[in-house]
C-alpha cells in the first residue's frame, strides 16, 4: 500500500511538473541583454557595475558603458532606452527613488552631477544637482526609512569606501564630513586577495562598488574586490546599527561569490527586492579575454536568514532558474531541475580556426570559444548529446571573433536557425532567428514544450561582424539513467602557514559529471558554493583567517543531484 501511495504521489508530481513547465518562466546567466560594443578597440562588448532599482512597478537596470539603460516588468524580458540626457560613458551608475522621482549619478573624477526623471521610460532627464561637493567614483545612493539620504563611494587599491549624508532638499549638500567606512584587510580576508583564485598575495586589491541595504534595523554596506578582471570578483558585506557605521565584517563573507562555472564572478553589484519581497543580487561576471573590461551581468537570488545573515545563492548560478511569482525561501524554490546536457559533448563544425577548436563550445568556459573561418551563411555547428534526451532550454553564447564594430550600430544582429534530430539525418526546425532584430549575444530559449532529441544544429544566417563564433552551446534538460552516487570521503586540510587557504579532496562519485562544494561558518549556514567539473580536489583561498568553516559536497550529472551527508569541520 505504501508503494502504491508513493507511486501515486510521484505520478501526480510529474503530471503537475509537465503542466507547470509550459507556464512558468525561466532565465539563465549571463543575463540575456543587448550588450553594447565598446567605443574603443579592441572590439568587444561590455556591461558591468550594475544597479537595479524598482520604480513605479518597473525594474530599471543601469550598467557601465551601455549607451542607455534597460527596464523590465518581470526581471526576464528587458527593453532598452537610449538617451542623450545622461553621462552614459561614465562608469558605475547608481540610482535611487525618492517619492515620485528617480535620481541618477555616475562616476566622475572632475564633476559629479545628479540627474532626475519622473518618467525614465521616456528617456527624459534633467539636472537635479549640477555639482556635488567632491567628485565621486563608484557611487551608491541610499534612502533610509526616515527619508534621510546617504552617499557611499570609493574605487581604489589604496583608499577606503567613504560615506556621507546628503541634504537632497538643499542641493544635495553634504551634512557633516565624509567618513571612512571599509578598508581592505587581505591579511584576514582571503576573498580580498587578487587573482582568479586569490593567489596574488603581494598585490593590493581594488576595493570598490559600494551598495547599501537595510534589513530589520541593520545596515548592510556591500563592496566589491579584488578586481573586476578576476574570476574571484565578489561582493563582501559589513554590518552596522547606523548608516555611517562603525561597520563590522559579517561572519559569512564574501556574500556573493562565484569563482567557477561557465561564467564566473558576482562582484560590484546591487541587492534589491522584487515585488514579492524576494531579494536579488545583480553582479558583474568576467570574461576579460579581448580586454580586461570585457564583462557581463548575472542575476542571483539573495536572502537574509533568521539571524540576519545576507547571502546570495550561486551554486548553480549559470543554470536556468524560475522567475518567482510569490515569496520564496531558498534557491530550491526556483530551481527547475534542468541539468546541463552538453558538457564536453562532441561537436561537428563546418570549419574552425586551429587555435579556436569546436570542443571549446562545450567545455563550460566562457573564456574559450570556437570560431568558424568565416561569418558566411554556410557555417554551422552540430552537437551530439550522445543519446536521446529531453531538452527544455538552450543558451547560445556568441563570441564575436574578429569584429571591428564600435558602439551600437543599426543592423547588427545574430541571425541563425537551430534544428534538432534523433538520428543526425532528419532535421526539424526548433528555433528560427533568421529574421531576428535584436542584438543579444547570450540568447536563452525556454522551449514552449520539451523536445526529445540527440542532435542539435545551429546554422548561421548573419553575424554582426567578423566570424561565426560561439563560447557556449549550452543545452539543458533531463538526462537518462540514475542520479550520481554520493561523493564520499570529503577531507579538508587548512594551510598551517596561511589560514585563508584550504585543500579539499574527496572520492569520485559514480556517474558524476561534477560537484558543488557548499561551505560556511556554521553547519546550518553553508551559503558559499564552488562548482567544479570532473575534479576530485580543490584549493579555496578565500577564507577568513579567524573563522571556523564547515564543508559538504553534492555530486551532479545530467539526470540530477545527490547531496552528501557528511559535513566536515575545519578549525
Amino acid at each position: 500500500m505504501k508503494i502504491i501511495k508513493y507511486l501515486i504521489v510521484v505520478v501526480c508530481y510529474l503530471v503537475s511538473y509537465q503542466a507547470q513547465s509550459q507556464s512558468f518562466s525561466t532565465a539563465c546567466n549571463p543575463m540575456d541583454l543587448n550588450y553594447r560594443f565598446c567605443l574603443d578597440m579592441p572590439s568587444r562588448r561590455e556591461a558591468a557595475d550594475p544597479t537595479i532599482v524598482r520604480f513605479k512597478d518597473t525594474y530599471f537596470l543601469f550598467a557601465s558603458k551601455s549607451g542607455g539603460y534597460w527596464h523590465s516588468k518581470d526581471l526576464k524580458q528587458w527593453s532598452f532606452v537610449e538617451t542623450a540626457d545622461l553621462p552614459l560613458e561614465d562608469y558605475a551608475p547608481t540610482a535611487v527613488a525618492i517619492k515620485d522621482t528617480l535620481y541618477f549619478l555616475a562616476s566622475s573624477l572632475e564633476k559629479s552631477t545628479i540627474y532626475k526623471s519622473a518618467d525614465p521610460l521616456s528617456g527624459k532627464w534633467t539636472v537635479a544637482c549640477e555639482k556635488l561637493e567632491t567628485p565621486v567614483w563608484d557611487p551608491a545612493l541610499f534612502l533610509d526609512d526616515d527619508q534621510h539620504l546617504y552617499l557611499y563611494w570609493g574605487c581604489s587599491n589604496v583608499t577606503p569606501i567613504h560615506g556621507v549624508e546628503l541634504d537632497y532638499k538643499n542641493n544635495f549638500k553634504f551634512i557633516g564630513k565624509p567618513v571612512d567606512l571599509i578598508t581592505a584587510n587581505t591579511a584576514q580576508h582571503g576573498w580580498e586577495v587578487p587573482g582568479d583564485y586569490n593567489t596574488l598575495t603581494q598585490q593590493a586589491p581594488w576595493i570598490e562598488g559600494s551598495w547599501m541595504n537595510k534589513h530589520n534595523g541593520k545596515y548592510y554596506l556591500q563592496y566589491s574586490g579584488p578586481g573586476t578582471e578576476y574570476k574571484s570578483y565578489a561582493d563582501g558585506v559589513f554590518v552596522s546599527e547606523s548608516p555611517l557605521g562603525p561597520f563590522v565584517a559579517q561572519a559569512h563573507n564574501a556574500f556573493a561569490y562565484k569563482p567557477e562555472g561557465f561564467a564566473a564572478g558576482a562582484g560590484h553589484g546591487s541587492t534589491f527586492a522584487d515585488q514579492y519581497g524576494n531579494y536579488w543580487h545583480i553582479g558583474t561576471m568576467t570574461i576579460s579575454v579581448k580586454h580586461m573590461f570585457e564583462r557581463r551581468l548575472g542575476l542571483f537570488p539573495a536572502f537574509f536568514d533568521a539571524e540576519g545573515t545576507l547571502y546570495a545563492s550561486t551554486g548553480y548560478g549559470d543554470y536556468p532558474y524560475l522567475i518567482p511569482q510569490k515569496k520564496i525561501n531558498s534557491f530550491e524554490d526556483i530551481f527547475p531541475g534542468w541539468m546541463l546536457l552538453s558538457y564536453n559533448k562532441k561537436v561537428n563544425v563546418s570549419s574552425a580556426i586551429d587555435s579556436l577548436p569546436a570542443r571549446f563550445m562545450t567545455d563550460e568556459n566562457i573564456r574559450t570559444y570556437w570560431s568558424a573561418t568565416s561569418g558566411s551563411a554556410n557555417e554551422y555547428a552540430t552537437i551530439d548529446l550522445g543519446e536521446q534526451y529531453e531538452v527544455y532550454a538552450l543558451q547560445l553564447n556568441f563570441a564575436e571573433h574578429n569584429t571591428k564594430l564600435l558602439g551600437r550600430q543599426k543592423g547588427t544582429f545574430n541571425r541563425y536557425i537551430v534544428e534538432y534530430s534523433t538520428n543526425g539525418t532528419d532535421w526539424t526546425k526548433l528555433i528560427d532567428q533568421s529574421k531576428n532584430k535584436t542584438d543579444n549575444t547570450h540568447e536563452y530559449f525556454q522551449l514552449p514544450t520539451k523536445v526529445s532529441c540527440r542532435y542539435l544544429k545551429i546554422k548561421n544566417v548573419q553575424v554582426p561582424d567578423g566570424n561565426f563564433a560561439i563560447s557556449g552551446f549550452r543545452v539543458f534538460g533531463k538526462g537518462k539513467g540514475k542520479a550520481p552516487g554520493k561523493a564520499d570521503g570529503l577531507e579538508a586540510q587548512r594551510n598551517s602557514n596561511d589560514k585563508r587557504s584550504v585543500k579539499l579532496s574527496w572520492a569520485k562519485a559514480p556517474n558524476a559529471t561534477g560537484y558543488v562544494i557548499s561551505y560556511g561558518v556554521d553547519k546550518k549556514k553553508l551559503y558559499q558554493h564552488y562548482m567544479v567539473y570532473s575534479d576530485t580536489d580543490l584549493t579555496i583561498n578565500s577564507l577568513a583567517v579567524n573563522q571556523h568553516y564547515y564543508f559538504t559536497i553534492e555530486s551532479f550529472n545530467e539526470t540530477g543531484r545527490t547531496k552528501g551527508e557528511k559535513i566536515t569541520m575545519l578549525e
